[in-house]
């Protein structure tokens, strides 16, 4: 620590100067070199950089104890004091200062007023000069942000991300974070924003950072298929390389043969290179410092080709780390860090999930766009919660004396058995690490079973399942166990069951992947952290939690991996978490993760009440906000027969995308897009659009361990399991007799039942603060009484009076008819007409004139005119309003 600053001038700084390029000359004529002492108008400087007769660089040197930032003002001085310069920038001599104590160098760049001085890791070489001279960073700079943003594949908040991208590079911002949930499409994006940065001549040769093979073989691929033009690959314009993969990386139908990367790019990159380099994290770090620089980085194995590369700093002119925020061990971090640290670059980087050490970094986050918006805008899908107990999750594990064990070797993996001499006690963090219960796994895939047939049977496929196990170690992985027993309970062969990790003794886990997003089989996948991050799986829909997760940022990603939409299934309009330790997961991060914090504004109104207040300005933009999100809603829970309905008044019935582009049209037009808005009949369809018809199989509570719950969740994202909701539910009938003209009916004046009756009492139940929707209703339902597809009607009545009986549709209706019918006979045609009754009747619970006209079992058979000739007037009308108070009673 008392090293002089000559002694540091020697031993440090000196051979890093030798090294960039930059010696003493010691005879002969050298093209670059380095003068001591050079002097200056305002004294000598400690070094000159030298390209041919011209000084393009000062270093001030200081001794190691002292810190370098500070004193580039002495270089600044130098720069401003040199003689018969051949540069002038604003008074500076030559355009380029470095401070430094020999380990620490700072830099900077004085051509412009914006650029900020900067760390570097090492001396630019005479070639890196010389790149900078002839670059115009400033007209690159003015080119892109005139270029316009108009790729038509780019969804809009796309487009908001490359220019908030370009705008930060023209203010000289360098280190730049991109935050978009996952699903959302940042490849997409950051492909499309590199070639916007090649073309302008921003950049020309671009480092695209992975963490995984996965990771980089979707990306080539990304590069590879992306459309810059018509008809136009970005391989057209530009060269991808890559390191080397293996044939089955990618899939049969891919005809591109991926490039291996030239060493000399690496080592000696030219100014006529223009290209994209994907690689991994891991490989570059070896390439950098050494196969020692990735020991403790993640569960991979590396390449066996990579070695040690002399790589100088500016290789790159962009470097575009995707998954930003890995790094869930300090050595992780150290290794992005360090990595990134090592090229003076512009650095972007691209995550869903930003953490603090992801911010320390790239400190300037240019654009975000969050999961909760993209759910409005309806890029993403919601999730259900599934709460599964297991005693031994929760309460760990208890083992007495004399009982019988199996004993395995973890190094060799031969087991014997034995017996407990003592009883022995086993805490939650200690399963599947020391010990494992494989009745437990057992019986939680028998649990997890009963939803997927409940799946299958409503929707006709499979849910395509990720579990997510606690280690994949040799003879002792949790995962190995799980892929056998799931094997076992869903009985649909070996190849339906699957694992994808990073161990060795899986056979191609990219190809698996392929398999897993593209095929039928396999059906259920089982990983530990493979399938955490960035890989697309679109038509997943159950996502199983049996591992215990403290990173908010590990548990993010996991559970992105449901939010996109189906790509072979577009029905698919939620996914499903199974939290097998209780609920306690999602609870841990509700108050902490991006997906569970940010609930949507409680929808109590009526979205007639929200169009009246856009109209009348009172608070317009947070109603418009509030009637997009009511708007995507619908969308998310019409059937096709209301799509076709909407078709009247939008394009294709496609209410989603109406909604996307209503607050631009409010703002362009406001009383133009105002009048379908205030349109009676639009608005009556708003309201009473026909759903869906769904069901629901029954998940009875296990007594023997384990147990699972159907969780529902208010909008303010409060959890309640079927009990409490029912009970929430009899208060909420119980507070609003006298508000709700419908409950009020059905309560008290039965005879005034109507179709109208029925579309208010749905619609204030759904827009309640506890989305009492009739799924949801019916679930807890069913859940708690072990009754399926109870009717709105007894759930009402049951809520007033526990004594009320609880029926199905179809069984109100027919107490109906009978109570109506007892006594009196019918002609033959009337009968006909009385069955076609009963079947509108139990699809509808009520009926009016306007039904024989409306509804095709009625109007088919002619309608109020016939039906009213084989009745009578009088008595059908009778008929009308007995069968109404019938069903209501």
């Amino acid at each position: 620590m008392t090293e002089s600053e000559q002694r540091t001038r020697k031993k440090r700084i000196d051979p890093k100067l030798d090294a960039a390029g930059w010696p003493l000359p010691r005879g002969g004529k050298l093209r670059a070199f380095r003068s001591e002492e050079e002097e200056t108008n305002n004294g000598p400087a400690d070094y000159a950089l030298w390209l041919e007769d011209r000084v393009v660089g000062v270093v001030e040197a200081k001794k190691l104890t002292v810190g370098p930032q500070n004193v580039l003002t002495q270089a600044e001085r130098y720069a401003r004091g040199l003689q018969d310069s051949k540069f002038d920038f604003d008074g500076y001599g030559c355009p380029f200062l470095y401070s430094t104590n020999g380990e620490v160098t700072w830099f900077h760049d004085v051509r412009h007023p914006l650029n900020r001085s900067r760390k570097v890791a090492r001396f630019h070489t005479p070639e890196a000069f010389r790149e900078l001279l002839g670059r115009d960073l400033h007209a690159a700079c003015d080119k892109a942000l005139a270029l316009p943003h108009d790729h038509p594949m780019l969804r809009p908040y796309q487009k908001d991300a490359n220019a908030a991208v370009e705008k930060a590079i023209s203010e000289r911002k360098r280190n730049l974070l991109v935050a978009m949930a996952t699903g959302t499409g940042k490849t997409f994006t950051l492909v499309n924003q590199i070639y916007r940065a090649m073309e302008t001549g921003i950049a020309k040769r671009v480092l695209f950072l992975v963490d995984r093979r996965a990771l980089a073989a979707q990306a080539v691929r990304a590069f590879n298929s992306f459309e810059v033009r018509p008809g136009y690959k970005f391989t057209s314009d530009y060269e991808v390389y890559s390191s080397r993969f293996q044939t089955e990386d990618f899939g049969d139908d891919e005809k591109f043969d991926p490039k291996v990367m030239p060493r000399e790019y690496l080592e000696n990159p030219k100014p006529g290179h223009a290209f994209v380099y994907v690689c991994t994290i891991q490989r570059m770090a070896i390439n950098l410092f050494g196969r020692s620089a990735i020991f403790g980085t993640g569960d991979e194995s590396v390449d066996e080709d990579a070695d040690k590369v002399a790589i100088p700093i500016h290789a790159f002119d962009l470097i575009v780390a995707d998954e930003c925020h890995r790094g869930y061990t300090s050595q992780e971090v150290s290794t992005w860090r360090s990595t990134l640290d090592h090229f003076d670059a512009i650095k972007v980087g691209l995550t869903a999930t930003p953490a603090s050490h992801t911010t320390a970094f790239f400190t300037h986050k240019v654009f975000e766009y969050g999961y909760e918006q993209a759910v409005k805008d309806g890029h993403l899908v919601d999730y259900d919660a599934v709460n599964i107990r297991s005693d031994v999750r929760m309460d760990g594990l208890f083992l007495r004396e004399g009982e019988n064990v199996e004993v395995v070797d973890p190094e060799s993996g031969l087991s014997a058995m034995d017996q407990m001499e003592d009883e022995r006690a086993f805490d939650t963090a200690e399963i599947e690490t020391k010990v494992t219960a494989p009745e437990s796994n057992r019986k939680i895939l028998e649990e997890i079973k009963k939803y997927t047939d409940g799946h299958e049977q409503e929707n006709g496929r499979f849910p395509k399942t990720l579990i997510f196990a606690v280690n994949d170690l040799p003879h002792t992985s949790h995962a190995d166990q799980l892929v056998n027993l799931a094997r076992d309970t869903f009985g649909k062969g070996e190849a339906f069951v699957t694992k994808i990790t990073g161990a060795k003794d899986v056979d191609r886990p990219l190809h698996r992947i392929r398999e897993f997003r593209n095929r039928p089989n396999p059906g259920v996948a089982v990983t530990v952290d493979m399938l955490t991050t960035g890989v697309d799986i679109p038509d997943l829909e159950f996502i199983v939690f049996l591992r215990p997760v403290k990173s908010r940022i590990l548990f993010e990603q996991m559970i992105g991996r449901g939010t996109r939409k189906g790509e072979k299934h577009p029905d698919k309009d939620h996914f499903t978490v199974f939290d097998c330790f209780d609920g306690t997961l999602l609870a841990y991060f509700k108050n902490t993760t991006g997906i569970t914090a940010e609930t949507p504004a409680p929808p109590t109104r009526m979205i007639t009440e929200i169009i009246d207040n856009v109209w009348a300005n009172k608070d317009r933009d947070y109603n418009i906000g509030c009637l997009v999100k009511r708007l995507q809603r619908i969308d998310k829970a019409m059937s096709a027969e209301a799509r076709d309905l909407f078709a009247k008044y939008v394009p294709d019935g496609d209410v989603a995308k109406y909604a996307r582009r209503l607050p631009g049209a409010l703002r362009s037009d406001f009383v133009g897009s105002m009048k379908l808005l205030q349109d009676g009949d639009f608005q009556e369809l708003l309201v009473s659009y026909p759903r869906p018809q769904r069901t629901f199989m029954k998940a009875y509570e296990q007594t023997d361990n384990v147990s699972s719950v159907y969780m529902f969740r208010d909008v303010a994202g409060n959890e309640f399991k079927p009990d409490d909701y029912l009970k929430v539910f009899q208060k909420f009938v119980t507070e609003n007799e006298d508000h709700i003209d419908a409950v009020s009916i059905l309560l008290d004046r039965p005879r005034a039942w109507s179709p109208s009756a029925l579309t208010e009492l749905k619609t204030k139940l759904s827009q309640s603060r506890y989305r009492f929707s009739p799924d949801n209703l019916q679930k807890a339902h069913e859940l708690k009484y072990r009754k399926a597809l109870v009717d709105i009607v007894s759930m009402v009545k049951h809520a007033a009076d526990e004594e009320a009986p609880l029926l199905t549709a179809a069984e109100r209706v027919e107490r109906a008819f009978e109570k109506i019918t007892e006594g009196k006979t019918f002609a033959e045609d009337q009968q006909r007409w009385l069955d076609r009754i009963r079947e509108h009747l139990r699809a509808n619970l009520s009926i009016d004139r306007e039904d024989f006209e409306l509804v095709p079992v009625l109007s088919d058979a002619g309608g109020w005119p016939v039906a009213r000739k084989v009745f009578g007037k009088d008595e059908l009308e009778s008929l009308i309003v007995n069968l109404n108070e019938a069903i209501a009673a």
